[in-house]
């Protein structure tokens, strides 16, 4: 049973750096999945910096911003040594939700629909991600 400001158990913090570690994955996956995508329209795109300002800046890129954002809010609640159990199933909820591929919900959730269809590799990032999710709880069984 999940008691309200009761902290995360050592189990859904190692199964929320697993999680982190495959979106991770999946956003770099996404990102190179995008940049092709960008390039056979507006040519290449150098590494480094170029590439983070197309990134940050333009909007082809901007529907990956809601991953990164997600993956820095794992980052900080795995920091956070109040980290409830209640806080932690939430973000596995949250990350669950936002990759679902569907044809007709967010943005993110559009393109990376797209994505699946189009990219072998976004196929196996979603397979290694989509296993950490389990029966929508990180509680301890």
């Amino acid at each position: 049973m999940e008691l309200p400001n009761a902290r995360a158990s050592a189990q859904q913090r190692a199964a929320l750096e697993s999680l982190r570690h495959a979106l991770l994955k999946l956003h770099k996956t996404l990102l190179e999945w995008q940049r092709v995508r960008y390039e056979r329209e507006h040519g290449r795109v150098a590494d480094g910096y170029p590439l983070l300002d197309k990134v940050m800046n333009d909007p082809a890129f901007a529907w990956l911003r809601p991953l990164s954002a997600l993956i820095v809010q794992l980052d900080e609640n795995l920091e956070n040594t109040e980290l409830t159990q209640t806080g932690a199933r939430l973000l596995n909820d949250h990350a669950r939700q936002m990759v679902t591929p569907s044809e007709s919900s967010t943005e993110f959730q559009r393109n990376y629909h797209r994505a699946l269809q189009d990219s072998p590799a976004a196929v196996m990032a979603h397979r290694e991600v989509s296993p950490l999710f389990t029966s929508g709880r990180t509680a301890d069984h």
